[in-house]
Parts: C-alpha cells; structure tokens; sequence
C-alpha cells in the first residue's frame, strides 16, 4: 500500500504531459512569482538544475529529491529587482529516517516599495500610499522507492495582496528523481504549480503550471575537481517552451565556478548571445559535521538592469 500510495505521484507526472502540451496559449497565467528560481546556485547554472539538485532549493526545483538529502538544512536567498522589488526565499529540511523520507517546509515572499495611491484629481499621489505583496507557503514530503528512484510532492498555499485586494489558492508540485548509477547521471521530471484557478476581484486566471524535464552528469570526476554539466526543458501552460543549460566545477569540493545560458526567454533578444547568459561562484565552508555554504549569481535580463543574487546555506 505504501509503494501504491507513492507511486501515485509518479503516474500523475507521466500523465501530465499531454496536458501540459494540449493546452492553448492564451493570455497569462496568474502568481508568476513562483516561476522565479530561488538558489544563487541554480541561477548561475542558467536554471539548469532539475538533475542537480543536491540542497535544499530542491523544495523548488525538485521534490522528488529531497529525501537524499540526510542532514538538517536551512537556505536563505535575497535578491533586489530594478524598481524596487524584492524577492526572499526561505527552506527548512528535515530528514525523517524513522518515517522513511523527509519532510521540507519553504516560505516565497515577493513584494515592493510603497507607492502612492493617485487618482485623476491628485495625479501626483492622494497623501496616501499602497503595496504589492506575493506569498507562497509549501510543505514537501519525499521517499526513496529504491536505492536510485525517489518521488516527492509539495502543498503550497498562495497569496496576493494588491492595496486592499487580496486573492488566495492553493497549487502542487509533484516530482520524480533517478540516479543511473553511472557518472551522477540523473534523469528527472516535474510538474509544478498544478491547481485550480485563482480569482483576483472578478476575474480568474491559472496558476503558472509548468513541466519540467532535465538531466546532469559529471564530465570530470577526480578527488580534486567535478564539472557538471547539465540541460533542462520546460514548457509553461502560458508560454513557449524554454531551455536552459549550464555547467559547474568543483575544485576540493568547496569552491565553485558557474556558468549557464537560458533560451526563448522574454527578454532575450535573438541576436545577441549574451542575453540569458548568467555567471556564477561559490564557496563551501565545513565546519566540524556543519557546513555553510555563500553562492553569488549574475544575471542579464536584457532591457532591464542586470540583477545579483546572493544565497547563504547552513547544513548541520
């Protein structure tokens, strides 16, 4: 029964699919700040992390891999948009032996600057102000089903808050992770943010779901140094499909270099190569059975000003 139980995951991914790629593209979906990518880490690699995941970012990236994670881990991510915005990510995980998985919890805020409220007689603000404020909270359970195959699922319940109006849904990831066995091959799948619409004053609008295939492998394996490389495809329910790969080396296994490019973004412009292209570094720091970790990302989003992204990790 509990194989049963966990398989169900699973099948809902492979089925997905043809949903994901039957649906037309009309207009938006709704809640896009849970499409931002949360590790410093991740965003140097272009995004290509589906087969990487190996932190606790996998609350984002991957379920499904969550229960190879054995230490306690906490991730805080900051990053300054253009204009004001903010964007914060915070991720516990606990591994649970005794249940035979692991449990994750993660908190995404997305939010703003106060701007004044105007109107048509006060075209330069009425005296007072208002905000912008997106919220998601995500509880995560993965289990190995073997040695090389685990599944994982996260709950999330999404918030938006604009001025005095607010909306709220909820919305599912569901996520597979497979180790060949041969150079760190990974193969995984996922199919993020699947739930019902959101209605926001009168109007209803579906969330951002999104299918997600990718694969890793070490290129270099020594006791000295590891690259990775990796690739990924996703194709959104409001958007054209998007590619993204990247590499990462590993010196002594603490520190790293990054890069990583992204394609069919909205802001990369064909002729340019350098669009979508994003760097980044990392440093490793063990202490006793602790480890922090500090990784930076840069990256270019076209018309808009570059953005830096700072992550900090402590497993212990």
């Amino acid at each position: 029964m509990k194989k049963l139980i966990l398989l169900l995951p699973l099948a809902v991914i492979l089925l997905m699919p043809s949903f994901c790629f039957g649906q037309a593209k009309v207009g938006t979906a709704g809640a896009k700040f849970l499409q931002i990518g949360v590790s410093a880490r991740s965003i140097g690699m272009g995004e290509a992390f589906l087969g990487v995941s190996d932190d606790a970012s996998v609350l984002y990236y991957n379920p499904g891999a969550l229960s190879l994670l054995t230490q306690k881990e906490v991730v805080f991510t900051h990053v300054q948009y253009p204009a004001g915005i903010q964007y914060e990510f915070v991720g516990f995980v606990l591994p649970a032996p005794a249940l035979a998985g692991s449990f994750g919890a993660a908190l995404y805020a997305l939010h703003m600057d106060n701007m004044d409220v105007t109107d048509y007689r006060h075209p330069r603000g009425n005296g007072t102000t208002f905000t912008s404020q997106d919220m998601a909270l995500g509880l995560t359970y993965s289990a190995g089903l073997t040695d090389r195959f685990s599944v994982g699922i996260t709950a999330k319940y999404i918030t938006q808050l604009l001025h005095t109006y607010k909306a709220t849904g909820w919305g599912m990831d569901l996520g597979t992770y497979y180790d060949t066995g041969f150079r760190n091959f990974k193969i995984c799948m996922v199919i993020a943010n699947f739930g019902p619409d959101m209605t926001f004053i009168n109007d209803s609008y579906p969330l951002p779901t999104d299918f997600r295939f990718g694969t890793a492998i070490d290129v270099i394996q020594s006791e000295s140094s590891r690259l990775t490389a990796a690739v990924q495809v996703s194709h959104p329910n409001d958007n054209l499909e998007k590619y993204n790969m990247g590499l990462e080396y590993w010196l002594s296994d603490k520190y790293s270099i990054r890069v990583g490019k992204k394609f069919n973004y909205d802001y990369n412009d064909k002729n340019k190569f350098g669009d979508g292209l994003t760097f980044g570094a990392g440093i490793r720091m063990p202490l006793s059975s602790y480890r922090l970790t500090l990784d930076y990302a840069y990256q270019d989003l076209g018309y808009l000003d570059s953005v830096n992204r700072f992550s900090f990790g402590f497993r212990f």
